[in-house]
């Protein structure tokens, strides 16, 4: 008849080290280079020059005051007369939004 063997006495484990601390990410230069809005941007966020992200920042506050969103479908948005000036069509989707804004920025 086998007999069992017992498995060793297992020991401490020995100290893991601390996990490194997590590195902040930097922003990307050329999101935060302040760009120059057209005309017809500047009549939504202001003719200051602001960096990329900002601008869109604008954009979406813009949209949310005037209720633009699409009812049936949140992804899409519903252009009010500036907004067809900057998106040459009556609706878009929220992903065609920054290459939209693309060309309205120096």
């Amino acid at each position: 008849m086998a007999t069992a063997k017992k498995a060793p006495a297992k020991t401490a484990p020995a100290a893991a080290p601390a996990p490194a601390p997590a590195k902040k990410r930097t922003p990307n230069a050329a999101f935060m280079k302040p760009l120059t809005p057209s005309p017809a941007l500047a009549a939504v966020v202001g003719a200051a020059p602001l960096p990329r992200t900002e601008i869109i920042s604008k954009l979406w506050v813009y949209i949310k005051a005037h209720k633009l969103q699409d009812a049936a479908n949140k992804r899409n948005i519903n252009a009010d007369a500036k907004l067809k000036e900057l998106f040459g069509k009556p609706q878009v989707s929220m992903f065609e939004l920054a290459g939209l804004i693309g060309k309205h920025v120096k």
